[in-house]
């Protein structure tokens, strides 16, 4: 079994970031009230190659939280955890405070 994974080429490694479902009091939250489709960057590959052979690095960087796409990604479990594989160019943005 794996422990680690390093994407390879522009993939990036996203852990999705599951909002709480009820406050600290107890009160249950709807769904809908805080779905943001976003996520913890774990692992970044090299990039890739140009034409001339120089590589593009890719855009993001381990731990960054990043705004994702509703559909796409595939989903890797490793151990008990649960990650999802991106490309570089499906990541739509980073998230700031």
């Amino acid at each position: 079994m794996a422990k680690r994974l390093i994407p390879c080429l522009n993939r990036v490694l996203v852990e999705k970031i599951v909002p709480p479902s009820k406050t600290t009091a107890g009160i249950l939250l709807p769904e809908k009230s805080s779905k943001l489709n976003s996520g913890k960057v774990v692992a970044v590959g090299p990039g890739t190659r140009d034409n001339s052979g120089n590589t593009i690095p890719v855009a993001v960087k381990e731990g960054d939280t990043v705004l994702l796409p509703e559909y796409g990604g595939m989903e890797v479990k490793l151990g008990e955890k649960e990650y999802h594989l991106f490309r570089d160019e499906d990541i739509l943005g980073t998230l700031h405070d």
